[in-house]
Order: C-alpha cells, then sequence, then structure tokens
C-alpha cells in the first residue's frame, strides 16, 4: 500500500503536468523524458559509466550538464559547475561537498539519496537548509545553486 501511496502523489507529475516552475518543466521535458544523449561532450557520461553509474541515471546527467550549460564537473569533488556526489561518499564529506558546492554557485547531484535512512536523512536536512531550487527523481537529489527561489519538487 505505501508503494501505491508514493505513485499516486508522483502521478501528478507525470511528464511536467503540475509543476509550476518553468526551470523544473523543462527539466522535466529535455532532461528526465529524454532517452538518449542530446549533442554535445560525452565526458559527464563517460566518467559516471566508469564509477558504475546505470546507463539511464549517466544519461540523464550528462543531458543535464548539457540542457543547463554546465561546462565543467566533479566526482566527489567540488571542482566543477556540476558536483556529483556517488552513493559510496561518506556523508561527511557529503557535507563539505554541499558547503563547497553553494559557496561556488554549483549544481549538486546527490546520487540515490534514499538509499539508506541516515543518508535520507541527511538528504533531508540539505534539502530543508538549502536556499534554492531542489529536484528529487528519488534516482538522486538536485540541489541548484543558481539564485532560483526555494522550491523542492519530488518526482
Amino acid at each position: 500500500m505505501a508503494a501505491v501511496g508514493s505513485r499516486l502523489v508522483r502521478a501528478r507529475h507525470f511528464r511536467g503536468h503540475g509543476v509550476h516552475s518553468p526551470f523544473v518543466y523543462a527539466l522535466v521535458r529535455e532532461v528526465f523524458m529524454r532517452n538518449g544523449l542530446l549533442p554535445g561532450d560525452r565526458a559527464l557520461y563517460d566518467a559516471l559509466r566508469g564509477a558504475g553509474v546505470a546507463e539511464r541515471r549517466a544519461v540523464q546527467l550528462q543531458n543535464l550538464a548539457i540542457h543547463a550549460g554546465y561546462a565543467t564537473f566533479g566526482l566527489n569533488r567540488a571542482d566543477g559547475a556540476l558536483v556529483v556526489a556517488l552513493p559510496g561518499l561518506p556523508q561527511e564529506e557529503l557535507l563539505k561537498l554541499a558547503e563547497e558546492a553553494k559557496r561556488t554557485g554549483a549544481t549538486v547531484a546527490i546520487m540515490t539519496p534514499c538509499a539508506k535512512n541516515d543518508r535520507a536523512a541527511l538528504c533531508r536536512a540539505l534539502v530543508a537548509q538549502h536556499d534554492s531550487t531542489s529536484v528529487d527523481n528519488r534516482a538522486y537529489l538536485l540541489l541548484f545553486n543558481n539564485g532560483l527561489p526555494k522550491q523542492h519538487f519530488v518526482l
């Protein structure tokens, strides 16, 4: 029953319906709903696949980078416009990564935000203290540091 309830809550966001942010609606249509890679650089995709990220998630994050115009990225490092925190990153490192990304204005993608109870609690805390838009699609949590209003979308 719990799984059915979760699906019903998310059903209103299917194909972007119910998302009242043009920015997030464009993400849903151009990133989450796209099966193939957008034309452009494939460096992030290759790095994610090399780190063991599933193909669909790697495609989505590569498309996010192309769609948003992120020229640089970092895996478990805050040295790019898009910072990806892989599943094995310890909590202390994840907190430092999120703080550094906030300071530099980078977007953070936290892979498997609900994998374990402690990781889910940490991600909820990060969303609560986050000043801008955040998007949780259950496979990864995106924390945008781009000056958009504070909103949280669960897709």
